[in-house]
């Protein structure tokens, strides 16, 4: 059964507003959705983001440092399943409570490339 990177996007200070009761029901409404996957054999791993960073761009000798923008778009975690096709990895995604929290949460699903196949190179896993 392939791999998918199910990438977690939404705007950086999107629960900046939110009382601790909301934040607590959003962790649990995650921890059951982690414990879904579990159970059906399809987490390889997951993780939420800290929202603390850099962003490094540029060349070798012209770098640029940056820190994390939080307002914008940014990476919030991420989610390594397994799914029989991208169909099934989609409607994983769809699971996802950060769309019943938040309308500017994004989720994208991509699977994991396993072997260049000009050099046949493994990634590790």
């Amino acid at each position: 059964m392939p791999d998918y990177m199910l990438r977690v996007l939404n705007r950086g200070d999107h629960q900046k507003d939110w009382p601790k009761e909301r934040h607590t029901e959003f962790v649990r409404k995650c921890e059951l959705y982690i414990g879904a996957l579990q159970k059906a054999d399809q987490l390889q791993s997951a993780q939420p983001l800290a929202k603390q960073g850099a962003v490094v761009s540029g060349t070798p000798g012209q770098w640029r440092v940056e820190p994390l923008e939080v307002k914008q778009e940014i990476q919030t975690g991420y989610y390594r399943v397994r799914a029989n096709n991208l169909e099934e990895a989609i409607e994983l995604a769809k699971g996802n409570p950060e769309f019943q929290f938040s309308t500017t949460a994004r989720v994208e699903v991509r699977p994991f490339k396993a072997e260049e196949k000009d050099t046949g190179f493994v990634y590790p896993t």
